[in-house]
């Protein structure tokens, strides 16, 4: 059986925070790896410090203590420059409210991180149009934001999330601004791109969302409360199919 490859690994990471005089526990000790391929939903209640380890594992923030591995790179130490650097090589970020550039095309808006990468012009706009066109928005990548739908603007932002090949996709709520029908449709871009062999971490308070993760990690009090693999993946993967193609 072939060993799976580790790509994210936390052994006893804690965040404190001052408020005032006193010392808030956001994380407490956790410790846990996260494989290649996998998708992955975190979830909790508000407080659980959910928020708090997706921003540890999106590296906007650094663990007080403990070490977090990324493609086994210690990046718990790193300085905020090299931080910003393995954000932009390793991670991509979706997020709730989108976070799109309202006057620059959907082209431009995926286009965007490649900019940093040192990506020539034509290259620029060759691969993310690549991109655009895998999310079914070829037809769409000269539209600004505001002449887009909320789903159409979510699509964008998977794109640029994906236009570095990252190693990891981070999505923050990502149907949080979405209606139902949209939200599944989503979801089931989510799963195309995990069988296409992307890593996915899902953050999200919904069951109704979590439940297409195949793991689910949820945290109580900054602490790992449970981690199970999802049982009803395979129904749920039917779902997505059927509600994504009626």
């Amino acid at each position: 059986m072939q060993e799976r490859e580790e790509i994210i690994k936390l052994t006893d990471i804690s965040k404190n925070y001052k408020v005032g005089t006193e010392t808030v526990r956001a994380l407490r000790s956790i410790s846990l790896t996260i494989y290649k391929n996998e998708y992955v939903a975190l979830m909790g209640p508000s407080g659980s410090g959910k928020s708090t380890l997706m921003n540890i594992l999106g590296c906007l923030d650094s663990p007080t203590s403990g070490e977090y591995y990324l493609n086994n790179k210690n990046v718990s130490k790193m300085t905020d420059n090299n931080l910003a650097e393995v954000r932009n090589k390793e991670i991509g970020f979706v997020f709730q409210t989108f976070n799109l550039l309202p006057r620059s095309t959907a082209l431009d808006n995926v286009a965007l991180p490649l900019i940093y990468c040192g990506f020539n012009k034509a290259k620029r706009i060759k691969r993310a149009t690549e991109v655009l066109n895998s999310v079914d928005l070829g037809d769409r990548i000269m539209h600004k934001p505001n002449e887009l739908s909320g789903g159409q603007r979510q699509r964008v932002a998977i794109a640029r999330a994906m236009v570095n090949n990252p190693s990891i996709i981070l999505a923050d709520e990502p149907t949080g601004n979405l209606d139902s029908k949209i939200s599944v449709e989503i979801m089931g871009l989510l799963e195309n791109i995990h069988t296409a062999g992307n890593t996915i971490i899902l953050v999200t308070h919904e069951e109704d969302i979590a439940r297409y993760a195949h793991r689910i990690i949820r945290l109580i009090d900054g602490k790992v409360a449970s981690d199970e693999l999802n049982p009803e993946i395979k129904k749920y993967k039917k779902e997505l199919v059927e509600l994504t193609y009626e």
